[in-house]
């Protein structure tokens, strides 16, 4: 069983920044897919960034070029640096793991994640 545990989620005005954070109680989490998710109320669950054990990454395009997905190997974590908010981005964010080292496709959906964080909520407003 892998524990993930999201932080960094809040309130912030549009044009600001957070900073996701992830902890995985894992060893080597370069060694696996992850990804970052978001739910909003009403509106389906969307792979917003994902990065593979080859440091390949993808992004949605909803995101694309505002946010980053990095791993910091020294502190088990996988993060999130999130700029140029807007209210589109209120959700809830998870993180996922992947028990592979490569992403398929994309890595940006659901299926095939084993694992899940219990999510931390990033409010745009």
């Amino acid at each position: 069983q892998v524990q993930l545990v999201e932080s960094g989620g809040g309130l912030v005005q549009p044009g600001g920044s957070l900073r996701l954070s992830c902890t995985a109680f894992v060893y080597s989490l370069s060694r696996y897919c992850m990804a970052w998710f978001r739910k909003a109320p009403g509106k389906e669950r969307e792979g917003v960034a994902a990065i593979g054990g080859d440091g390949a990454t993808a992004y949605s395009d909803s995101v694309q070029g505002r946010f980053t997905i990095s791993i910091d190997n020294a502190a088990q974590t996988l993060n999130l640096q999130m700029d140029s908010l807007n209210s589109e981005d209120t959700a809830m964010y998870y993180c996922a793991l992947r028990a592979s080292f490569l992403c398929s496709g994309t890595g940006l959906e659901s299926q095939g994640y084993n694992w899940w964080g219990q999510g931390t909520q990033v409010t745009v407003s």
